[in-house]
């Protein structure tokens, strides 16, 4: 008789009532996987997007889930280096080749890209499958729900700020979406990198909660329009470089407050992709607009070593049963989560 085990998952897209917690077969490992008994994992608005529907294939019933940390229970054939019983955390992204062509020079004509828990099942249940490559051992003692939190949003802030964004010392830097798990992360990353760090949030809250992170100015866009805030603050310069998922309800603002020769890194369009670009802007300022996402293999480990180091450190709103998963897709959906939900099953 299969094992059977719990999982968070939708059979239909739809809004948080979908979502069940449901007895099903445990996975088996193929080649080149491991099986995880998951400790941890965390929640994303991805989680969201795809459970409402994304142009993408996405395997029925669903099971969410990017962000994983747990135990190595079971190998499959070819993994080699993988002692049973080992802590890990998941390296989320399953498909590199467009990075690495990158690297290359070569052309984007064929992304690969591909995210556990989006393209695949993921790991909002009891035990998940993922490549033995992707595997990251924890530090003894390191907490479980701290690495699953870190994953994702570390590792998409620091591509976004670091590589593709090139952010160096002494440069005023703009973050959008300060209070979400990547904002948090981003705060971290850019003050430890020596930036002086404008972020943009809503709420009192929210607001001290920002500053505390290290943020040196931080503007609640309830009350304020940031980007006449920013020139003011800047002296009329502007920044140099906007770290934006927001998308289109800001993106003029964001144009607006990047200085002369200044970035764009856009990583999210969480109010719509549709923002509306003067043209002029761009010239007369010589801006660049950048896309990002995720990072690659190096990246992620880069970024985790300086969370298990201490330097970098989730920001964790609440850690709450796996049972209770539609609750945190709804706290997630209504706008007021601060850093990161983690389910534990």
């Amino acid at each position: 008789m299969a094992r059977l085990m719990r999982a968070a998952l939708f059979s239909e897209f739809g809004g948080p009532e979908v979502v069940s917690v449901q007895r099903i077969p445990v996975p088996e490992p193929g080649p080149d996987e491991v099986r995880i008994k998951v400790e941890a994992a965390a929640m994303n608005h991805l989680d969201l997007w795809v459970r409402r529907g994304l142009p993408v294939e996405t395997p029925m019933p669903h099971i969410g889930g990017a962000d994983v940390a747990g135990v190595v229970e079971a190998v499959g054939e070819g993994v080699q280096g993988v002692p049973l019983g080992t802590r890990v955390v998941v390296d989320p992204s399953l498909g590199y080749s467009w990075y690495e062509g990158q690297n290359r020079g070569d052309s984007f004509d064929e992304p690969k890209f591909r995210l556990l828990g989006e393209h695949t099942q993921g790991g909002f249940a009891e035990y998940v499958v993922v490549p033995g490559a992707n595997l990251l051992e924890l530090p003894e003692g390191f907490p479980a729900h701290e690495a699953a939190a870190a994953g994702l949003v570390f590792v998409t802030a620091w591509r976004g700020l670091m590589t593709r964004g090139g952010l160096k010392a002494g440069e005023r830097v703009l973050i959008t979406g300060a209070s979400g798990g990547v904002g948090t992360a981003a705060v971290q990353i850019a003050k430890m990198a020596g930036a002086h760090v404008y972020a943009v949030t809503s709420g009192r809250d929210n607001t001290r909660r920002v500053r505390a992170l290290g943020a040196d100015v931080v503007y609640d866009r309830k009350k304020v329009e940031f980007s006449r805030e920013v020139w003011r603050d800047t002296g009329k310069k502007g920044v140099d470089l906007v770290f934006d998922s927001v998308g289109e309800a800001i993106w003029e603002q964001c144009l607006r407050a990047t200085g002369v020769g200044g970035r764009l890194v856009t990583y999210g369009a969480t109010t719509g992709a549709r923002g509306s670009t003067e043209i002029r802007v761009v010239f007369w300022k010589q801006l660049s607009i950048l896309g990002t996402t995720m990072g690659t293999p190096a990246e992620f480990r880069k970024v985790m070593r300086l969370v298990f180091d201490g330097r970098l450190s989730p920001v964790i709103s609440e850690v709450i049963p796996l049972d209770e998963a539609r609750r945190a897709h709804e706290l997630l959906e209504s706008g007021e989560v601060f850093g990161k939900l983690v389910l534990a099953p």
